[in-house]
């Protein structure tokens, strides 16, 4: 069930010219900076927004269409939409906002048992008696997700649901997102400004700018695009790495694992050997040598060949090298390039040490 988003609209000085289509299940992200137009496209899809021209649809359901003057009101969208500030009903109790969503599916086993399902899925069970007062920011997004849910949405649209939480609560909260993403069995349209969580979280990436879309495609290809980094942000460049667990080695408490260009050490995580997983590597934690180290210790040495280097003003340019067919970026200065001589189609070895792989990256299939 795919969503097909294809719409113009303008209101004041901004206009936006969107088109992007979302996969049937995982989590599309919605990236860009602040102003590009990010809030405003998800408020079309959920009719929210009626566009001046285009057409929207939901696998063979059409949402909007200016041709035909089609355009379903958002009651009949079958679509979850979860804002960044929750907006639980502060005079029910967290049981009584959950079952709001199921309402008008009435009191049948399966929505029972659809109940009991988010409250494990989403870890609700000890929160059902209290007050949206009395929870904390992710408890709070945590009960507007399976209120979302138990709605029996088409489809799920998350307004940076985390940008109001802070760090160490995202630490929290970000485990039942990837449970839902991975569960939940419908598309998710995920808006959001931080490169760690769409990093982390998305399957697919379309990345807007000034209202409209300046690249789309999976996560790890976009993110690793050179020419992207004005909007992606250069400072958290990186590459994102599909892996598998070969295997733990516990007296050092670290997992061994592999991908098409080699294999990593990174710190233990907690899933049995074959295991997929998802690794972020950021380009600042990217060393690069002519031939191969010895002596250092660094644990992880890949070798690759440089495809690209995108050079910019300041001390610092971006070096793309792709090790077997995945990509890999590191940041180094122009003395360096110099020094060594870097240039694309040189074969080359990249220093990664252990602890700089995001292990809070991992995403397991």
């Amino acid at each position: 069930m795919t969503l097909d988003v294809r719409f113009a609209h303008s209101f004041g000085g901004f206009s936006l010219d969107i088109n992007f289509s979302a996969e049937s299940s995982g989590i599309t992200a919605l990236f860009g900076p602040s102003g590009s137009g990010k809030s405003s496209t998800v408020n079309a899809i959920a009719g929210l927004l009626s566009p001046r021209q285009g057409h929207i649809s939901l696998g063979d359901r059409v949402l909007f269409d200016s041709h035909t003057g089609q355009s379903l009101p958002a009651r009949k969208r079958q679509v979850g939409y979860v804002f960044q500030d929750a907006r639980l009903f502060p005079h029910m109790s967290v049981r009584a906002n959950l079952e709001f969503g199921a309402r008008r599916r009435g009191g049948t086993a399966a929505a029972r048992e659809d109940f009991d399902h988010i409250v494990d899925l989403l870890g609700l069970g000890h929160l059902l008696a209290r007050r949206p007062r009395a929870l904390s920011g992710g408890e709070k997004q945590r009960v507007a997700l399976g209120r979302a849910m138990l709605s029996r949405p088409r489809l799920l649209l998350l307004d940076e649901p985390l940008a109001a939480i802070d760090p160490s609560r995202k630490a929290e909260i970000l485990p039942y997102f990837e449970r839902l993403r991975d569960e939940a069995g419908v598309p998710i349209v995920y808006v959001s400004h931080s490169v760690d969580e769409v990093g982390r979280l998305a399957d697919r990436l379309v990345v807007l700018n000034e209202g409209r879309v300046a690249a789309q495609g999976p996560v790890h290809e976009i993110m690793s695009r050179l020419d992207l980094f004005p909007l992606t942000g250069r400072f958290e460049a990186g590459a994102v790495i599909e892996a598998a667990v070969l295997r733990h080695e516990e007296a050092d408490h670290l997992t061994e694992v592999g991908f098409d260009g080699g294999r990593l050490w990174v710190p233990r995580i907690q899933a049995p050997a074959g295991s997929r997983l998802r690794l972020r590597i950021r380009a600042r934690d990217v060393m690069l040598a002519l031939g191969q180290p010895e002596g250092i210790s660094a644990n992880n040495i890949l070798r690759g060949t440089i495809t690209e280097i995108r050079r910019d003003e300041g001390p610092y340019l971006d070096i793309r090298m792709l090790c077997g067919q995945t990509p890999l970026i590191a940041r180094i200065t122009h003395r360096s390039l110099r020094r060594l001589g870097l240039r694309p189609g040189l074969e080359i070895f990249a220093v990664i040490k252990s602890a700089t792989v995001d292990r809070h990256a991992a995403r397991l299939r």
